[in-house]
């Protein structure tokens, strides 16, 4: 395929001088290939090509890089050189490198665990009639330590020297929810432990840029970076980012799909990224993703956008039937109750469903078993369900009232607790043809069919982050896209 003329410019920017450059890539505008032809374009020599996860490591390694490493493409992706980097460019996720950085040769233990067991010895060690208030805070608790860790929060009695990147005070305003004194104590004592474990070389994943990013390692010197993703970066991310930069950078990335602030990506980090390192603002605004109808339908957030292919379909009805709701759909809300009392209605229907994310399910599942004995009945279950958000509530938490809605729904449908929890099990092991997911665990996806369920979720508080999630939703289709309401829909 041509390129385009911003594609063109950027590569002509590249070869120009050796410039910082900032690429503005909309969704589905082929920053990939772009990437591609970025690599190519400059001198042939050593470059860092940095990317968020696995899987899109494993899509971009060269296959000598492959090789060497002992690792395999998965099925789908091209074996053909000219859709992989060069072998003098290694690909590597911000993790991976991390844990190079922080190992310095030496040999590190993982454990995704790690804070899960250091919380597990503290309630081993306290007293017996103290070991049910602790386990009651021990999913704050470690919610509290993964954040700290993207946000680059070191506790008070760090003894290594190292400045944190955010003061107490604002790391718990930054919380799912505010924490007590006890949770608040808990986190510091958590974290003050894990760094200690890092030290003797055992770390968790969250370890792997945190601690490289504020304690310092061996950083490596690359004469060009390429940063891909770049609106998901935390703090912490910028921060290894600035010890590692030392000669060119050219990131990429879309403002307008900064969605994860409740998981630590820092707002406006494109744009001070811009600023810090002198970067040339480029844009790649061209969808071919998505066509004319689908691109206009996001105007009104996203002006500038663009589109190859004329065509596509964005439907508003009044009303649908579950009948017009076919195979091979996506269905996508900001929130995970309305999926969840869809998908019951869908089963109902004989229809064969799919809840994408294994993260949500045990949480919910693992709040449930809390809320009583098992032979709980339904009005007590709905009343402890009710106490349980009020505490949430009082607490400032952002997601209670989705969790909430969530447990009600599976409380309806049982006698008691025992059936609820029952019934959650079994709607998370269904494996279906239509699609259920929140749009955050949408974003970089697409599917010809997509349907945007109960959008007023989305557009009811104008934040930016919804603002972005909103865009984000309708640019998953790459052909039709419905807006729908629950209530619009005849069962």
């Amino acid at each position: 395929m041509t390129n385009t003329e911003e594609q063109d410019a950027i590569l002509a920017a590249t070869k120009a001088s050796k410039a910082n450059l900032m690429i503005s890539a909309l969704a589905g505008t082929g920053k990939t290939s772009t990437l591609l032809h970025v690599e190519r374009a400059v001198p042939r020599g050593a470059i860092l090509y940095l990317v968020f996860n696995t899987d899109n490591a494993l899509k971009a390694m060269s296959l000598d890089q492959l090789k060497d490493e002992r690792k395999k493409a998965k099925p789908g992706h091209s074996l053909n050189p000219a859709d992989r980097m060069l072998s003098t460019t290694k690909v590597r996720t911000f993790n991976s490198l991390g844990h190079r950085i922080w190992a310095n040769g030496k040999g590190l233990n993982v454990n995704g665990k790690k804070c899960n067991l250091i919380m597990q010895d503290i309630i081993t060690e306290s007293p017996r009639d103290y070991k049910d208030t602790l386990w009651s805070v021990y999913h704050e608790v470690l919610q509290g330590v993964s954040m700290a860790k993207a946000l680059g929060y070191i506790p008070s009695d760090n003894v290594r020297g190292a400045k944190g990147l955010i003061s107490r005070a604002a790391f718990h305003q930054s919380l799912e929810e505010l924490p007590d004194d006890l949770t608040a104590d808990l986190i510091d004592t958590v974290l003050s432990r894990s760094i200690k474990q890092s030290y003797k070389g055992l770390i968790d994943y969250n370890d792997q840029i945190y601690m490289p990013a504020l304690f310092g390692g061996a950083y490596p010197q690359f004469p060009l970076v390429l940063v891909d993703e770049y609106q998901d970066l935390s703090p912490v991310n910028h921060t290894l980012l600035r010890k590692l930069v030392r000669g060119r950078l050219i990131g990429v990335g879309d403002p307008w799909q900064n969605i994860y602030g409740f998981r630590g990506a820092k707002a406006g980090g494109i744009e001070e990224a811009t600023e810090a390192y002198k970067c040339e603002g480029l844009p790649l605004s061209i969808s071919f993703r998505c066509p004319s109808r689908i691109v206009q339908n996001v105007h009104w957030h996203v002006p500038h956008f663009k589109w190859f292919t004329e065509g596509g379909r964005v439907d508003k009805p009044l009303r649908i039937h579950v009948s017009d709701i076919v195979d091979d759909t996506t269905i996508i809300c900001r929130n995970n109750a309305p999926l969840l009392a869809m998908a019951f209605r869908l089963l109902a229907a004989s229809r064969s469903i799919i809840i994408a994310g294994s993260d949500i399910g045990p949480r919910l599942i693992g709040i449930m078993k809390k809320l009583g004995p098992e032979t709980l009945q339904r009005a007590g279950v709905l009343t402890s369900i009710k106490e349980w958000e009020e505490d949430r509530l009082e607490k400032e938490s952002k997601t209670a009232s989705d969790m909430a809605a969530c447990m009600k729904i599976f409380a309806l449908q049982g006698r008691d607790l025992r059936a609820a929890i029952a019934y959650a099990e079994h709607i998370f092991k269904q494996t279906g043809s239509i699609l259920l997911t929140t749009g955050h665990k949408a974003k970089g996806l697409e599917w010809p069919n997509v349907i945007h369920l109960d959008p007023w979720l989305v557009r009811k508080d104008p934040s930016a982050q919804n603002k972005n999630l909103d865009y984000v939703i309708s640019t998953r289709s790459s052909d039709r896209l419905t807006e729908i309401d629950s209530e619009q829909i005849e069962w």
